[in-house]
């Protein structure tokens, strides 16, 4: 199976790395969506009346160290490249990292510096408005319960996204638990975050059934936790969901994401419309 990747060497949703073909008629409101990954920070202005891209999504290497006053001069440098945007509109960023009240409360994939950095403060000097500032499995879960594959779904939803690590999303009739960080649960002394991640797919250059093995032992053991009525798998890798989602085998209906690795982008926009 041939498949399309994006410049972080992930799975792109479609060739040009869009939710959408473009559409000549004109948008709605827009808010932009910065998703900062542990290896690239992807961007996009995203109709919050639809959940879809207004365009192509653009594509910044994740500065390494990814320290805080880097990343933020990155998410300035990507909101000047949607120059076309009305000044006014929000911005929303996700980040792999605990956030409460605006603050970074833990750095997986990025710089420690983050611990302690008041977020919302950092990106409104950079960009010279306010931000929204959210963990990254939380804003791609957002998308997907309100116009993805988690509309409407009752009881318990977890949405994990695949990538650099591992990230989730977990939401009660619709409502989020922020911040849950459920990647790092640990099996036998291993996190699980770099462990079943699709980075470590690649890394170790395993076969698709050796890497299913672990997600599949990461999943049953989420679910003997929290009895999911439902699981959505999200991020970069969920493009090739034929290749491994049939493999799994839990007692939860496990479904692909449907806005697949721009749901970060989506969900951050939704957040800072909403917000701001």
């Amino acid at each position: 199976m041939s498949t399309t990747l994006d410049e972080a060497g992930l799975p792109a949703h479609l060739p040009d790395g869009t939710a959408a073909a473009a559409r000549d008629d004109a948008v709605g409101v827009l808010a932009i969506g910065i998703d900062v990954g542990g290896t690239g920070i992807k961007g996009a202005p995203v109709d919050v009346e639809t959940g879809l891209l207004a365009g192509p999504r653009h594509y910044i290497a994740t500065p390494q160290p990814a320290t805080p006053e880097a990343v933020a001069l990155a998410v300035r440098e990507m909101r000047e490249y949607f120059a076309d945007v009305p000044a006014g509109a929000p911005v929303g960023v996700a980040l792999p990292a605990v956030v409460r009240g605006g603050v970074v409360r833990t750095a997986a994939n990025i710089d420690p510096a983050w611990i302690g950095t008041d977020a919302d403060a950092l990106f409104a000097e950079a960009l010279g408005t306010p931000a929204v500032v959210l963990n990254d499995a939380d804003a791609a879960g957002l998308a997907e319960m309100a116009l993805g594959a988690g509309r409407d779904a009752p009881g318990v939803v977890l949405v994990v996204t695949l990538g650099t690590g591992v990230g989730s999303a977990l939401f009660i009739d619709g409502h989020l638990v922020p911040n849950t960080e459920l990647g790092h649960l640990t099996i036998d002394g291993f996190d699980c975050c770099p462990w079943a991640s699709a980075a470590a797919r690649v890394r170790e250059n395993l076969s698709w059934a050796q890497w299913v093995s672990r997600l599949q032992e990461y999943l049953a053991y989420a679910e003997s936790l929290l009895w999911p009525d439902l699981v959505i798998i999200g991020g970069g890798i969920s493009h090739d969901a034929d290749q491994f989602m049939p493999l799994l085998q839990i007692e939860a209906p496990v479904v692909r994401a449907r806005m697949e690795n721009d749901s970060g982008i989506i969900g951050a926009a939704f957040e800072a419309h909403a917000l701001l």
